[in-house]
């Protein structure tokens, strides 16, 4: 598989999901941004910045 196509997804306990890689993502609004490195993702649902992790599980009882 060529580098610029893999991709990885890892689950921070208490934290978020870290997306590695060169990856397209579609938002709701319709616009489609390209990634590359490290991307964190909200899992608790307390960011300000949704779909993006902003750091609010730290100030919660996030803990899965």
């Amino acid at each position: 598989m060529d580098n610029s196509t893999q991709f990885s997804v890892k689950v921070i306990k208490g934290g978020p999901y870290v997306v590695s890689g060169n990856f397209k993502l579609d938002l709701p609004s319709g616009e489609v941004k390209e990634y590359a490195d490290k991307t964190f993702f909200c899992r608790c649902g307390h960011s300000n910045n949704k779909p993006f992790c902003d750091g609010s599980h730290a100030k919660s009882d996030f803990d899965k």
